[in-house]
């Protein structure tokens, strides 16, 4: 009788499980890590699809980047951080990842979410401008502005690449050591007491330290995060303007747009013939991320040429491309950072919509939290106890 042994686990120290938008970003800071201390830390990230793909939460050709942050003080100085990391990044690819075209937001005046960003601002001494509402249409005529509009210019503000961004920080990551498993899925994580045992396609992983950057498939691999993670979408859409000279980085930032029934945001444009306008669609979120919208319906693509036109008038209503995309979110929409499993296993999920712009500093708390076990940009609004109990 021929014995088929079992093929022996590779060992890591540390494995990276999901190589996207916050999981590439930690391959790159673990990687960086292990070059300036000349150490041999072994960095292995597992990602179930290519480099790049359509399936996760940061394609769509470009993600507003924002500094002024309207979501609460203490998120500001992350975003500078990032803000200088997005900027590193782009200088070690060879790329131009953040187009500094700043970020504007128009809005009815007294809107919480402008006065918010215009405090942070204040606060933090952050170059910006104020207008009213002769001013905007002084400024930017691209866009419809109503009496007693008022808008906040967030000036080191811009518009990331997000596949470019990925893509650079994987192969970052890989030139200073890291090595990353392609098109393998992984089935379960099991911590063993002195590490944790991840299961793939391709064979066993025994990792020191877990990090799980798994975006809307969280949940399957950590299933105790089921009550506190649904699988939210995001439609995108561009449109064509008539005169598209008016809506290139140079003369349009990216941008949000509040009216009273209605958020939407997008950006300037970067393929030289459409604009990124894309008002919130009230999607329905899932717990599953395989049972996620993958298509629209036309009325909900003529609502979303409406609305586009209702902010800039010259647009055509008709999307020349759109696309849905999922993401996790958490009921509060803050984040979950944090470590489970004796703190061998690190967390981000439930990013809301909302992660992109932190990508850097999140990917280099998740590596803080692997190698020390504590980082300076960990919070406790993204532990789990805040999320368990997120008034308490």
């Amino acid at each position: 009788m021929i014995k088929h042994s079992t093929p022996a686990a590779r060992v890591v120290d540390v494995a990276v499980v999901g190589v996207g938008t916050i999981g590439s970003m930690a391959l790159w800071a673990l990687s960086t890590a292990r070059r300036r201390s000349a150490s041999t830390l072994r960095v292995l990230g597992i990602e179930q699809y290519g480099t790049v793909h359509t399936h996760g939460a940061f394609t769509g050709e470009s993600r507003l980047f924002r500094v002024a942050a309207k979501e609460g003080r203490h998120l500001t100085p992350a975003l500078l951080e990032a803000r200088t990391r997005w900027l590193e990044l782009g200088r070690l690819a060879a790329r131009d990842l953040l187009i500094p075209a700043g970020a504007i937001h128009i809005a009815p005046s007294g809107h919480p979410d402008l006065h918010a960003a215009l405090s942070a601002a204040e606060e933090f001494d952050l170059p910006h401008r104020h207008f009213d509402a002769d001013d905007l249409r002084r400024q930017y005529p691209q866009f419809a502005v109503d009496h007693g509009d008022e808008g906040f210019l967030d000036e080191l503000a811009g518009v990331v690449r997000p596949e470019s961004a990925v893509f650079a920080a994987s192969r970052q990551a890989q030139a200073d050591g890291a090595e990353v498993l392609y098109n393998t899925v992984v089935t379960s994580l099991s911590p063993t007491g002195t590490g944790v045992r991840i299961e793939t396609s391709a064979g066993a992983v025994e990792a020191g330290h877990v990090i799980v950057t798994a975006g809307p498939w969280t949940a399957r691999l950590v299933p105790g995060l089921s009550r506190m993670l649904t699988v939210a979408n995001f439609a995108l859409a561009w449109f064509m303007p008539a005169d598209i000279s008016a809506f290139l980085p140079a003369r349009l930032p990216g941008f949000m747009r509040d009216f009273g029934d209605m958020h939407a945001f997008g950006a300037p444009s970067i393929d030289g013939f459409s604009v990124k306008v894309s008002p919130h669609l009230h999607l329905p979120t899932v717990a599953n991320p395989a049972r996620r919208p993958m298509t629209l319906s036309r009325e909900q693509l003529r609502w979303l040429g409406t609305q586009a036109q209702r902010i800039f008038p010259s647009l055509d209503p008709e999307p020349v491309r759109w696309s849905v995309h999922p993401d996790s979110q958490s009921p509060d929409s803050r984040p979950i950072i944090d470590t489970i499993g004796e703190g061998r296993i690190s967390i981000a999920a439930g990013m809301s919509g909302n992660g992109f712009k932190f990508a850097p500093v999140w990917g280099q708390a998740l590596a803080d939290l692997a190698l020390t076990g504590a980082s300076p940009w960990q919070d406790a609004e993204f532990t789990l106890a805040h999320h368990a109990d997120p008034v308490g």
